[in-house]
């Protein structure tokens, strides 16, 4: 047996409501669904474009510890067509890049941008 696909993954903030305005604005993704858990978790689900995939963002209820990211603890990844054009949209939004651009291996570019609590951020332009 074998699982049948990735649904979503979830990831803890401290603030659900300026990440989803990062993932919205820096990034295009667009809200599915919010709604409260069984245990009182505020839940609001990402869609990003050409991908089945959703993110789940999840602030826990008031008097449970801060959200603290390790450094290269785990990012999220996303293809770009543009990584130059790409850049410079995120700039105009006041965002800056925290790494890259980098050639890799393969030919393709990377760079990263930080998300609220710290996650990183992988944007990807395939070698053609």
């Amino acid at each position: 047996m074998t699982v049948k696909k990735l649904l979503h993954t979830r990831m803890r903030v401290n603030d659900i409501e300026r990440s989803v305005k990062f993932y919205e604005s820096a990034l295009g993704l667009t809200v599915t669904r919010r709604h409260t858990s069984p245990r009182g978790a505020q839940l609001v689900f990402l869609a990003t474009p050409n991908s089945e995939e959703e993110i789940e963002l999840c602030q826990m209820p008031s008097g449970t510890r801060p959200v603290q990211v390790q450094p290269d603890l785990m990012h999220l990844a996303f293809e770009v067509e543009d990584l130059s054009k790409f850049v410079s949209t995120l700039k105009l939004k006041g965002i800056s890049l925290s790494d890259g651009p980098t050639r890799t291996g393969s030919g393709s570019l990377i760079a990263f941008i930080d998300a609220p609590e710290g996650y990183e951020v992988e944007l990807i332009q395939k070698a053609k």
